[in-house]
This record gives C-alpha cells, sequence and structure tokens, in this order.
C-alpha cells in the first residue's frame, strides 16, 4: 500500500534499498544484536515458519544472478560482531555490508575496531572498507545508556576523507544513502545515526516519487509550513540542525506561527557539505542571526566539530550553540528531567512571539 499510495515509512523505505541492490544483483549482509525484525519491531527482515521453525527471507526473492541477502542476529559482542563484519566487507568489496547496535551507545563495546580499523584502516595500510554502522540514536528520554551513538566520538575521528558520516532525517535520503554506498566505487566506511521515534513518525515519511527520483540530499532545505514555502526575504533568523530534532522544531514552529525561522537540516556531516550549506544559506539574505541547534548536550553532538570545521567556510556567518548544557553522561535518567530539558531546548531556539 505504501508502494501504491505512499507514506513511505523507515523500515520499508531500508527493505526498498536493500530489495532494489539485491535485484541489481549486489549481495546485501546485515548483521547485529537484534537485527532480523529490528531492534525496534521495524524490519521484519526474516520471518519464522511457526510450523517448521525455518527461517524465511522475502526479500531472497528478489536477487539476481550471485547475489544473496543475509540478516543475522549476532551474538552480544560488539567487539567480535564488529570485527568480523569490518573483516567480510574487505574481502567481499561487492556488496553491502551492515552491522547494526542494539542501540548506538554499545558502539563503545567495539571502540578498537572503530579506532584500529574503520577510521584509519585505508590510511595506515591502504586496506579499503565501505562497512555501514547503523546507530540508533536520539534523545528520547531512554535515559543514559539508550540514547546516544556519540557522534562526537566519529566526528572526532574524521579527517583525510577517511570516512563517510550521516544523520538522516528521510525515509528516502536513506535510501539513497544506502544505495550511493553499495554502488560507489569509492569505497569508504559509512556511520549512520539511525533513528528510533522517528521509525513511526507521522511526518518521517516519504512520497513514491523521493524513491524512484533523484539521489541523496547532503542537505535540505525548509520544507515551509504546512506545505507553504516561506518569505525567503522575510527569515531573520536560520537554524542549522540534524537528524530527530529537525522535527521537534518543525512542529513546534507551526504550533508557534513563526514565520520568520528556516530550519535547515545537514543531513551528511562528514564529509562537510559546504558548498550545498552555502547554496542553501544564499537564499536568506536578510537572516541576522545562525544557530546550531541540538538535542545533544553542549560537550556532545556535533557542535564541537561543527563549530571547528564549517564556520572557516561560512564568510560573514555567526553561529550560536543550542543545546542541553554540557554533561558527563548522554543523557538524563529521569523522563521527567528529559521533558523539561527539551521544554527549553525547544524555547530556546524557537521562542514565543
Amino acid at each position: 500500500k505504501m508502494a501504491a499510495d505512499g507514506g513511505i515509512d523507515w523500515g520499508f523505505g531500508e527493505l526498498t534499498a536493500f530489495g532494489s541492490l539485491l535485484a541489481q544483483g549486489v549481495t546485501v549482509r546485515l548483521a547485529g544484536q537484534d537485527s532480523r525484525r529490528g531492534t525496534f519491531t521495524s524490519r521484519h527482515a526474516s520471518i519464522v515458519d511457526s510450523q517448521t521453525g525455518k527461517d524465511y527471507l522475502p526479500l531472497s526473492t528478489l536477487a539476481t544472478g550471485n547475489a544473496r541477502f543475509f540478516v543475522h542476529d549476532s551474538l552480544l559482542s560488539e567487539y567480535a560482531a564488529m570485527g568480523f563484519e569490518y573483516g567480510y566487507s574487505v574481502e567481499n568489496t561487492e556488496a553491502l555490508v551492515l552491522w547494526e547496535a542494539q542501540f548506538g551507545d554499545f558502539v563503545n563495546g567495539a571502540q578498537s575496531i572503530v579506532d584500529e580499523f574503520i577510521s584509519s584502516g585505508e590510511v595506515k595500510w591502504g586496506q579499503q572498507s565501505s562497512l555501514v554502522l547503523l546507530l540508533p540514536h536520539g534523545q528520547e528520554g531512554q535515559g543514559p545508556d539508550h540514547s546516544s551513538g556519540r557522534p562526537e566520538r566519529f566526528l572526532q575521528l574524521c579527517a583525510q576523507d577517511n570516512m563517510r558520516v550521516a544523520n538522516p532525517t528521510t525515509p528516502a535520503n536513506y535510501f539513497h544513502l544506502l544505495r550511493r554506498q553499495a554502488l560507489s566505487s569509492k569505497r569508504k566506511p559509512l556511520v549512520v545515526f539511525s533513528p528510533k521515534s522517528l521509525l513511526r513518525h507521522k511526518l518521517a515519511v516519504s512520497a513514491v516519487s523521493d524513491f524512484t527520483q533523484g539521489t541523496f540530499q547532503p542537505v535540505l532545505g525548509d520544507a515551509g509550513i504546512n506545505g507553504t514555502p516561506l518569505d525567503a526575504g522575510s527569515v531573520k533568523r536560520v537554524l542549522l540542525c540534524s537528524g530527530k530534532v529537525y522535527y521537534d522544531l518543525f512542529q513546534a514552529r507551526a504550533e508557534r506561527g513563526i514565520t520568520d525561522t528556516a530550519l535547515i537540516r545537514m543531513e551528511q556531516i562528514y564529509p562537510l557539505p559546504v558548498a550545498e550549506l552555502k547554496a542553501v544559506l544564499s537564499q536568506y539574505p536578510n537572516a541576522e542571526d545562525f544557530a546550531w541547534v541540538q538535542e545533544e548536550p553542549a560537550n556532545q553532538g556535533a557542535w564541537s566539530f561543527v563549530a571547528l570545521n564549517l564556520l572557516e567556510h561560512l564568510e560573514g556567518v555567526r553561529l550560536r550553540r543550542i543545546s542541553r548544557p554540557a554533561a558527563a553522561a548522554p543523557a538524563v535518567g529521569s523522563a521527567k528531567m528529559h521533558d523539561a530539558e527539551q521544554s527549553a531546548l525547544i524555547e530556546a531556539a524557537l521562542p514565543r512571539p
């Protein structure tokens, strides 16, 4: 029904990427701690026959040539599982190989694999890999160990065009991102901060045409309010952001009737999409206030990387930060405290008229 009528959600968009690649003869391999159904029951890539106990992989029927579809629930060892998938991606260069954390926080169990191989294997040994890391990420009141894929750690390791880091917000952009990763001749690891609540968010859906046309967009410009584009000449404030917080801002802006603030999404964080950002910002010649909005604490998330690396390319732009205060842990342990912090964040970014 989604394929015919639109409103394609994250899970179906992802399976469409896998299926289209299999149909083109590309092997797809996904492993992780709960990857067959998806940690948040969003994927259902494997169905178990209740009579025989055997697995059925619907996408396997689409494979052509020598392509195969693998999806495995791995043991609860990030170090061992990610290490194996990295090695697999090095040896099978024609496959799309993905490792998924149950929650992005758990990637710290494989930090030595990230440090020694994923971020630096090519510069040290010329060893190329196009492994994809899927790290569920988002401040949603689930506590300190179920909130953050630690984007700041990956971004600190980014240099010399060594990997790709993305935080896509639409199923279609994620679809194009995966296909680009599989079909590109440039083999680089890809880190994707994947969603949790956006898996079922009513606004995080895409039209069929978004899949059949276009390519991955590193930057998404303002989507307007209730389908009506902003008057670019009236925009006084531009908020840059990445990931789930966009939808919080989008809804708050509409509810508060704010029409002088543009919301710009940075879907790819490294390599920095400088040209695309400049093109979008040039649409707002009267903007006076520019801010980076993130839901992560000030000492985490993408802010430090953006402040150190992006501003030098944006002549005349002074970028301030709107975020949670710096914190030792990625999130608070109380849902009420989380809600209070989130309300304060939105109020700071979009004060009521």
